[in-house]
């Protein structure tokens, strides 16, 4: 599900809403959204709820929509964004998953266990801040099957 065309390795995005806007338009340009605009609005709307900043420097924001046309996840290392996380730490890494919303059982929920499961380990971490290349990025996440 992750591609090279949908990793982001020197973001300048400060805010994150900016972060946001520019992974929701990344999936328009990857013909993976139809409106860019409702992406966000999915995500943010979620993210009104309670923030995804789940701590570790990274956060994982979401959204489902029918502009979504197919399962989606982006990846983007951005510049210490504050994101209200959980740690109150500012964040490095974001994973933007976006799911249609006439997805049939709970896809983005098995995305996220994947993915948190694996940003628990501090050497998988360590290993994803440190990456050069997207083919690093990519290789890393080989195992999850994402």
């Amino acid at each position: 599900m992750l591609t090279k065309e949908l990793i982001v390795l020197d973001s300048n995005a400060k805010t994150k809403l900016e972060v946001i806007e520019s992974l929701a338009k990344l999936a328009q340009q990857n013909n993976k959204v139809s409106d860019a605009d409702a992406f966000v609005k999915a995500v943010l709307a979620r993210e009104a709820e309670y923030s995804t900043g789940v701590g570790f420097h990274i956060a994982i924001p979401h959204g489902k929509d029918e502009a979504i046309l197919e399962p989606v996840l982006l990846y983007a290392r951005v510049q210490d964004v504050d994101w209200q996380s959980m740690d109150d730490q500012p964040v490095k890494a974001v994973f933007m998953i976006g799911v249609p919303a006439q997805s049939e059982g709970q896809i983005h929920l098995q995305i996220l266990a994947k993915l948190s499961r694996s940003l628990m380990k501090d050497e998988f971490r360590e290993t994803l801040f440190k990456a050069q290349s997207k083919e690093e990025v990519l290789n890393l996440f080989e195992s999850l099957s994402l």
